[in-house]
């Protein structure tokens, strides 16, 4: 797997956490505990800090930057889905960001609030924990999150991490 240092800034993955062969990750970024990053993600801390918690599924060919003013801070317990992109935001502890959607600068989406599939979440924008972010530009719908459906997410994925820890391997050379 690609795992880069840039200049003094090396990447801190606990050992418990899976980076696929395939995921990028890039300078001042720390992976923590039974945390996933799956095909195609690309982790790259060149400008400040990125922060994945544990338990926490960065999933296909997302996308997590940062800028020198603001880190990228996603808390333990998260579901990352399918090509997100975040940069320079924070993502509290067993929130949801669905596939396809961005979040952006100075950002923070509360505990157990969900960014939906698709969505936009302009700079400075707060999604209060519990909350529903839906649409581009988003709208938030107050109190319409299901952490339970957040909770499984990141359960699967913790899962399914162990398991490709332990089981994937290459066939084709």
């Amino acid at each position: 797997m690609p795992i880069y240092a840039l200049g003094d800034k090396v990447p801190e993955i606990h050992p418990t956490a899976f980076v696929h062969p395939e995921a990028v990750v890039i300078g001042d970024v720390l992976i923590g505990a039974e945390s996933s990053i799956w095909p195609g993600a690309v982790l790259r801390g060149d400008d400040g800090r990125i922060v994945v918690g544990e338990r926490t599924s960065i999933q296909d060919n997302s996308v997590l930057h940062t800028t020198p003013d603001t880190p990228t801070v996603v808390g333990s317990d998260c579901v990352i889905g399918h090509i997100v992109h975040l940069e320079a935001c924070t993502i509290e502890d067993g929130a949801q960001v669905s596939s396809g959607a961005v979040v952006l600068h100075r950002v923070v989406v509360g505990t157990g609030a969900i960014v939906a599939a698709n969505a936009v979440v302009l700079n400075d924008t707060v999604v209060p924990p519990g909350a529903l972010a839906v649409g581009t530009p988003a709208t938030i719908k107050p109190g319409r999150a299901r952490s339970e459906d957040i909770a499984r997410g990141s359960r699967v994925y913790v899962a399914k991490g162990r398991r490709f820890r332990d089981e994937l391997r290459r066939i084709d050379g």
